[in-house]
């Protein structure tokens, strides 16, 4: 007959830490969920009595005790997950940021702001590195940055020399 799961003994700070994190209402809610049910645990309460009062499956309360014997506290947070790794770099994001916030005049160039798209043709020319418009969008409004959208006008320009001013 396979050996009964139980929680491991806790410590009287593992205990108080529990109970802390049980009652905050500012701490994220799996942190919350996750105390709650060690707690109901460490009092006696079967797996699947825990599981009904947290509305979690029998693996899930499990999974969370398994954890907590191996991790202790630790494991009330969630495990950093995987996915796809950043495709640029952070010195990279760190120059286009940078040339986002300089001005084009300073660089030589005969164009008074940046677009997205003008940042995007440098970004390919001059610094080599390939980023679509959309990921550059999303890298500059991450980084809390608005570009500027030109704006069109079906008037004469009162400026004589306005095309050669703006640049391509």
């Amino acid at each position: 007959m396979p050996k009964k799961l139980q929680l491991r003994r806790l410590t009287t700070e593992e205990q108080g830490e529990l109970e802390r994190i049980s009652r905050l209402r500012t701490a994220p809610a799996q942190q919350v969920e996750r105390a709650q049910a060690l707690l109901g645990l460490a009092d006696g309460r079967r797996v699947a009595e825990v599981a009904q009062a947290c509305k979690r499956s029998h693996p899930t309360i499990y999974n969370w005790l398994h954890r907590f014997n191996a991790e202790g506290l630790a494991a009330l947070t969630d495990a950093p997950r995987a996915g796809r790794p950043l495709t640029y770099s952070e010195e990279q994001r760190g120059v286009l940021v940078a040339t986002a916030l300089t001005a084009p005049s300073s660089l030589g160039l005969p164009f008074g702001h940046w677009t997205l798209d003008r940042l995007v043709v440098y970004a390919h020319e001059q610094l080599h590195i390939p980023i679509s418009r959309s990921h550059l969008g999303e890298l500059l409004q991450a980084e809390g940055l608005k570009w500027y959208q030109e704006k069109t006008y079906f008037t004469e320009r009162p400026d004589p020399q306005f095309a050669q001013k703006r640049g391509p």
